[in-house]
């Protein structure tokens, strides 16, 4: 979506670029309108993840939003300025 004068466009970050929001939209639905469709790993394995249920049941869309770790993307409104970072999982000793 590129509506990058229209005022009732939101304008939030993912991963250090700008990706445009609908009035209303989640972080998740703004980001599957912006083509991106997993933004964490599985502990086990290193699978993608992204939106699976969109309504916060599943938790597989997990992302860092405005600092605060672990936040479900399908229920964060993605207001303007929302700041959103990927929760790709770093393998600890020992995992699978």
């Amino acid at each position: 979506m590129s509506h990058t004068n229209d005022p009732a466009v939101q304008r939030i970050e993912f991963d250090g670029t700008v990706i445009y929001a609908k009035p209303g939209q989640s972080v998740a639905a703004a980001l599957m309108d912006a083509g991106i469709r997993s933004w964490r790993s599985t502990r086990v394995n290193d699978k993608p993840r992204g939106l699976f249920c969109g309504i916060g049941i599943c938790y597989d869309c997990l992302l860092t939003i405005n600092g605060q770790p672990n936040q479900r993307a399908c229920l964060a409104p993605a207001d303007e300025g929302t700041i959103c970072e990927t929760n790709w999982t770093e393998k600890e000793p020992g995992d699978a």
